[in-house]
């Protein structure tokens, strides 16, 4: 894709984590209302997707089964519950994106009061990937792209004696106002101290979560706004 230099389009791929890791990835260029004059070869790939846009998903959940997209933005979250999250909160999060749009540029934000050591651990087919504070600067992405971080998020919550909430969401991918497919792998591990005793979604087509002794998985595929949470309590 050749690199926009007045484009009107404003990408935007959401992994949040509501009271932990707010992640969001985006791509806005140069502000402004150009003339159709100005407006280069390019010009006319944009009005594709805004077209496409319009008849995409506005937001409500909707699990899929499959997607005419291949391959699909795949995002991937591996949260590790230690005993010392129990006192303070703080997990460890390691977090990789697969397959993302290949645009000029584009970041990568985490919620700046609940991160800390905030590093990217590797990437391919992207120039450049860059830790800066609590966002990675991404530059110059590719077909095939994958990056991966690692950060420590206080997202574990103690909502009374012995009970504690991992809550992470909106997941999202969203282009303009529509909101396209995006794979969902999240993993989490928690000690032995820790029950799993409930989650949301509830299980139903396209989301069922595996369970094992202290490990919960889910992998789906959807399109709008995905929350999750996990509660559990302490044995």
């Amino acid at each position: 894709m050749s690199r926009p230099h007045r484009s009107l389009i404003g990408l935007i791929l959401l992994a949040a984590a509501a009271t932990g890791p707010a992640i969001s990835l985006a791509v806005s260029d140069v502000s402004g209302d150009p003339d159709d004059s100005d407006w280069p070869a390019w010009a006319d790939e944009e009005e594709a997707l805004r077209e496409r846009a319009a008849q995409v998903n506005e937001g409500e959940l909707e699990f899929l089964l499959e997607t005419g997209e291949d391959p699909v933005h795949h995002h991937s979250n591996h949260i590790t519950i230690h005993d010392t999250s129990l006192l303070d909160g703080w997990v460890l999060l390691e977090q990789c994106h697969t397959h993302l749009d290949r645009v000029p540029e584009l970041q990568i934000v985490f919620n700046a009061e609940r991160t800390r050591a905030l590093e990217v651990v590797s990437f391919e087919n992207i120039g450049e990937a860059l830790a800066q504070g609590h966002t990675v600067q991404l530059r110059d992405i590719g077909a095939s792209s994958r990056i991966c971080v690692r950060t420590e998020s206080r997202a574990l919550h103690l909502l009374g004696e012995g009970e504690f909430e991992l809550r992470n969401g909106p997941f999202m991918r969203r282009f303009l106002d529509g909101y396209y497919p995006l794979r969902l792998s999240l993993r989490v591990d928690y000690p032995d101290s820790l029950r799993l005793v409930d989650f949301t979604p509830a299980v139903q087509p396209g989301f069922m979560p595996v369970t094992a002794p202290g490990r919960v998985a889910v992998d789906t595929l959807f399109e709008g706004r995905l929350h999750t949470s996990f509660r559990f309590l302490f044995r």
